[in-house]
């Protein structure tokens, strides 16, 4: 089966419901992509969040044919990646790549963009656990020595987080309240930084992303002391979740994902998503993925718009219980 026999397959309902729509529009998805394709990436080179979509889109251009361009553009809370895909024509050949920041950063800072209104999902690119982790030369070698130590001098440890606001931040802070410690917040433009500073001991603990954590603890840089995530990471069995430490209601999920502008026409929303998928579940890329420790996250584009609209409001009250929400 052809790439547009597949898209064609795939985008029944969607132009059923589309039948209003300009014959133009579909004819631009079917030619879709009809010139190179601009992934935004809000973040440093080295994050989790730059890793996976590389990996997925490189294959992505190769299926299509026309070259794929990451972006980096970190800054202002993801204001300046997002400001961009923004700006751009809605044709589907800029896409932004966010984790859930693009979600818990509206909830602590005024930004310009509305997760909701303003961009259609397209699909998320996986689940990437987050683990808690300490420098090897410090003496905290498990979570209880972390807690004790932050107990015991309150408002002492300070810790990491790639942006205020990010999934990484409020990761630490619901961990934090359900731990019941006080500590200091230290951001960071992107983990590779923030990585540097933990191995350097100028900052004590860090909810990152695995994907960059994860050789560093494997060569013995780093200590792993918990993950956030609901289960296990199967990349670390022998580290424990938060909760199965003992925290209830410390778990919280991070995950990268594709977005458009809103104005994007349904039948290239449409396109994008079965390359992406495509590409996801290519051997090659799965087994690049499973190695960066990124679990699996497949979704139409109905269900993750379902998720960002869902945790969008889940992401406010957290903020206002850990007292950083927008004033």
């Amino acid at each position: 089966m052809n790439r547009r026999e597949i898209l064609k397959s795939g985008m029944g309902s969607l132009l059923a419901a589309s039948a209003g729509w300009p014959k133009a529009a579909d004819a631009q998805a079917a030619a879709w992509p009809t010139k190179s394709i601009r992934i935004i990436v809000p973040f440093s080179a080295g994050s989790a969040t730059d890793l996976v979509p590389r990996a997925v889109f490189e294959q992505v251009s190769q299926q299509v044919g026309q070259t794929v361009i990451v972006e980096n553009r970190p800054a202002g809370g993801g204001a300046i990646g997002i400001g961009a895909v923004k700006q751009a024509e809605a044709d589907g050949h800029t896409i932004l790549v966010h984790s859930n920041s693009f979600i818990t950063t509206p909830a602590v800072q005024a930004m310009a963009w509305d997760p909701v209104k303003d961009f259609s999902g397209i699909t998320p690119l996986g689940n990437v656990p987050l683990v808690l982790v300490a420098s090897a030369d410090r003496k905290i070698k498990t979570l209880k020595e972390m807690i004790a130590a932050a107990k015991a001098n309150p408002g002492s440890l300070n810790y990491a987080a790639a942006g205020i606001g990010s999934p990484p931040h409020l990761t630490m802070e619901r961990f934090r309240l359900a731990a019941g410690f006080t500590g200091q917040l230290v951001p960071f433009r992107g983990a590779p930084e923030a990585l540097t500073e933990i191995m350097a001991g100028r900052v004590d603990v860090y909810f990152c992303p695995i994907t960059p954590a994860l050789p560093l603890i494997q060569s013995g840089k780093l200590v792993a002391l918990a993950v956030s995530s609901t289960i296990r990471a199967s990349a670390l069995p022998d580290v424990p979740t938060t909760v199965q430490a003992g925290f209830p209601n410390s778990d919280f999920d991070f995950w990268i994902g594709a977005m458009v502008r809103k104005e994007t026409p349904r039948p290239i929303v449409a396109a994008i998503h079965a390359e992406t998928l495509k590409a996801l579940n290519h051997p090659t890329i799965k087994e690049r993925l499973a190695k960066m420790g990124v679990e699996p996250l497949i979704e139409t584009t109905a269900v993750f718009d379902a998720r960002i609209a869902r945790e969008t409001p889940i992401a406010e009250e957290l903020a206002k219980a850990a007292g950083i929400a927008k004033k």
